[in-house]
C-alpha cells in the first residue's frame, strides 16, 4: 500500500460520501491496512516491531488526513446550504424622488458665470418698482410712446409695498407702484450708489400685462448689462456680445447689429448671434451705448442727497435680452409657456441636472 497515493486520494474527495468509501477501503474490518496489520503475526519478534511501528505511522497519517479533508467538505456542504436556504429579510431601498434645476435657471447661470468671467458684477433689483426708477429715470417720461410698448402691472394700493431707493429712502412718492416690466431700472439704481468705473449683470423676473401665446409670457426672465466709465465705446459693446456669443456656441461664432430705437440708449441696436454648428442667427435682445439722460438723471438724483455728480463725461453701453428666448432658440421649444403655465414634468425632465 502507497500511502502517498492514498493520502492524495482523500485530498482529491469531492464528497463525504466519497471520503468515508475510502476510509473504509484503507482503514475499515477489511482494509488495506487492516490486512496488512493481520499479517504482523507471522513475522519474527524483531520485524513485527519495526513494521507495527510503520503502519501505525500510516494509520494516523490516514486518520489525520480523512479527519482534515472530513472537515473541508463539512464546511463546504454548510457555506452551500446557507447559500441555498438564505433569505434576504433586509427592505429594498427607496429611490426618494430629486428635483432638478430649471432650465431658466440653468441658463441664467451659464451666463452668469460667462459675465463673471470677464470681469462684471452680478446685482439684484427689487421687482415691485416705482414707476420714476421704471420709466421716468430712464428717459420715458409719461408721454413718451414708448410706454405703451410695455403693458404694465399697476399696483392699486400702493400703501401695502415699500419701494426703498438707493440710500433706503421711501420713494412710493416718485409716481405710482408697479410690476418691473424690464430690469432697467437698475441701470439707474445702480448709477445713483455707485461711481464709476464699473460693470454689472442684472437678472430677474419682469412682468407684462399682455396676452400669452407660444412666444410671449405675462412673466419672464431678463438679464441686464450695464458698464460705465470713460471712453467706453460701440467696439466695447461689440467685443462683449461677441465673447458672450463664444462662449454659448464656440470659437466660431459672431456676433451682427442692426439699427433700432430703445429710449434708454442711442445709438441703439438689435444684436443676433450666429450660431455655427446650426449655421443660423439667433436674434437675442437689444443694446446700446448709454443715453445721456441717464447719466443726468443719475446726477440729479445724487446731488437731491447730497451726493457729488459724477458721470459728467462718462459714456457706456448696456444691453439686455430674455433668458427663456435663449432656451427657446437653443433646444428648439416651440412654447414658452411650457417654462411656468402647464408645467409639464415630461418637459421640464428632459433638461434635469
Amino acid at each position: 500500500m502507497d500511502i502517498n497515493t492514498a493520502i492524495a486520494e482523500m485530498h482529491r474527495a469531492v464528497t463525504l460520501e466519497a471520503l468515508q468509501s475510502l476510509k473504509v477501503h484503507y482503514l475499515g474490518k477489511n482494509g488495506l491496512l487492516t490486512q496488512e496489520m493481520k499479517a504482523l503475526g507471522k513475522l519474527s519478534p524483531e520485524e513485527r516491531k519495526e513494521r507495527g511501528r510503520v503502519l501505525n505511522e500510516i494509520k494516523q497519517a490516514l486518520e489525520n488526513a480523512v479527519r482534515g479533508r472530513e472537515k473541508e467538505l463539512e464546511a463546504q456542504a454548510l457555506q452551500s446550504q446557507l447559500e441555498r436556504e438564505s433569505i434576504d429579510v433586509s427592505l429594498p431601498g427607496y429611490a426618494f424622488p430629486a428635483g432638478g434645476t430649471h432650465l431658466t435657471s440653468q441658463m441664467q447661470a451659464e451666463l452668469l458665470s460667462t459675465f463673471r468671467r470677464m470681469g462684471y458684477s452680478v446685482v439684484e433689483g427689487p421687482e415691485v418698482e416705482s414707476e420714476f426708477f421704471n420709466f421716468d429715470a430712464i428717459n420715458m417720461p409719461d408721454w413718451h410712446p414708448a410706454r405703451d410698448m410695455q403693458d404694465t402691472f399697476w399696483l392699486k394700493d400702493s400703501g401695502d409695498f415699500d419701494v426703498m431707493g438707493p440710500e433706503g429712502e421711501r420713494v412710493n412718492n416718485l409716481g405710482g407702484l408697479l410690476m418691473r416690466t424690464h430690469t432697467s431700472p437698475m441701470q439707474i439704481r445702480y448709477m445713483i450708489e455707485h461711481t464709476p468705473p464699473f460693470k454689472i449683470v442684472v437678472p430677474g423676473r419682469v412682468f407684462r400685462y399682455e396676452q400669452t401665446d407660444a412666444s410671449h409670457e405675462a412673466m419672464f426672465y431678463q438679464l441686464e448689462g450695464l458698464v460705465v466709465g470713460p471712453d467706453i465705446a460701440m467696439s466695447d459693446l461689440k467685443g462683449a456680445i461677441l465673447e458672450l456669443a463664444r462662449s454659448l456656441y464656440g470659437a466660431q461664432a459672431k456676433a451682427r447689429f442692426q439699427p433700432t430705437y430703445f429710449p434708454f440708449v442711442e445709438p441703439g441696436a438689435q444684436f443676433a448671434l450666429w450660431w455655427p454648428e446650426r449655421e443660423k442667427w439667433l436674434e437675442l435682445g437689444g443694446s446700446g451705448m448709454v443715453h445721456p439722460n441717464l447719466f443726468k438723471a443719475a446726477d440729479d438724483y445724487r446731488q437731491k442727497m447730497g451726493l457729488p455728480r459724477v458721470y459728467d463725461g462718462m459714456t457706456g453701453f448696456a444691453f439686455g435680452m430674455g433668458i427663456e428666448r435663449l432656451a427657446l432658440l437653443r433646444y428648439g421649444i416651440p412654447d414658452i409657456r411650457y417654462f411656468y403655465q402647464q408645467n409639464r414634468l415630461s418637459f421640464l425632465r428632459q433638461f434635469k441636472n
